[in-house]
């Protein structure tokens, strides 16, 4: 497939990520990189997409220029540009957050580990994904906070989790950056143990055969895709509602026209 798409972040001091809001565009848009990224003093998170040679040369001058380091990603496949055009946004947070956190982030467990983690019966497993993204797929017997925001985890976990009880938590999210933050934020509040799904479910589904898989259903993506299933193939059953913003499945498409003010969940605000 002639397009790559490439899902990264990176923790560090940026604090002059407002000088470098130009540049970084400028590049793109040299290049042909369409996309979006996120810049904060906390860092930079991304997904862009091009071809193989230009996303090259991006991530070359972004390791050169930008966070003068290697950092990993994650690379998929499409048939055309999944994106309509490029973007470089100013943020107070790389990923929206809200709270202070002082640990540093829980025990990253390798996509080839993860399966023996959560079928330890005294781990808890938790998605910290909103509830449009996990509607199209989840882990097996994974909690669904059912948020509709990344900061709304905070009150989920203060109301329904206790540190006394739950002494190991293990959490997952698309990429891995909200687990980032999440897992150390748990790590504050007193639970012992915590742990995260390292490269998210994009690299466990890339690297993890789905006869082996705990993985159900799909993931969902910020992108043209919507969902990606196992080996990062585009879903040919998952649309996205273009009035709310909600994923819809099959079941969800039954007896109505996708995109239309029949979705069954356009009464609630469009997903951020």
């Amino acid at each position: 497939m002639p397009y790559v798409v490439v899902a990264f972040y990176h923790f560090f001091d940026f604090s002059e990520f407002k000088q470098k809001q130009a540049d970084l565009k400028s590049e793109m848009l040299k290049l042909d990189i369409k996309g979006s990224l996120l810049i904060a003093s906390e860092g930079i998170n991304g997904t862009i997409s091009g071809t193989r040679e230009n996303i090259d040369v991006y991530l070359l001058y972004l390791k050169t220029h930008i966070t003068k380091g290697e950092f990993e990603h994650k690379e998929s496949h499409y048939e055309r540009q999944p994106f309509g055009r490029a973007k470089v946004r100013l943020k107070k947070e790389a990923i929206t957050f809200g709270a202070t956190i002082k640990s540093k982030p829980g025990t990253y467990v390798e996509a080839c580990d993860w399966n023996a983690l959560i079928d330890n019966p005294d781990v808890l497993l938790l998605d910290s994904r909103n509830d449009y993204e996990v509607h199209v797929g989840t882990f097996k017997g994974a909690l669904n906070p059912n948020i509709r925001t990344f900061k709304e985890l905070r009150d989920y976990v203060h109301k329904a989790l206790n540190p006394a009880e739950h002494k190991k938590i293990a959490t997952y999210c698309t990429g891995g950056i909200r687990c980032e933050k999440f897992s150390a934020w748990l790590l504050d509040q007193g639970f012992e143990e915590v742990y995260q799904l390292k490269g998210g479910i994009l690299k466990y589904l890339e690297e993890i055969p789905q006869e082996q898989s705990k993985w159900q259903g799909e993931c969902y993506v910020f992108d043209d895709r919507v969902a990606l299933g196992h080996g990062l193939v585009p879903s040919n059953t998952i649309t996205r509602c273009n009035a709310c913003g909600h994923s819809l499945t099959k079941e969800d498409r039954t007896d109505i026209a996708p995109n239309s003010t029949g979705c069954p969940y356009c009464s609630s605000s469009k997903p951020s």
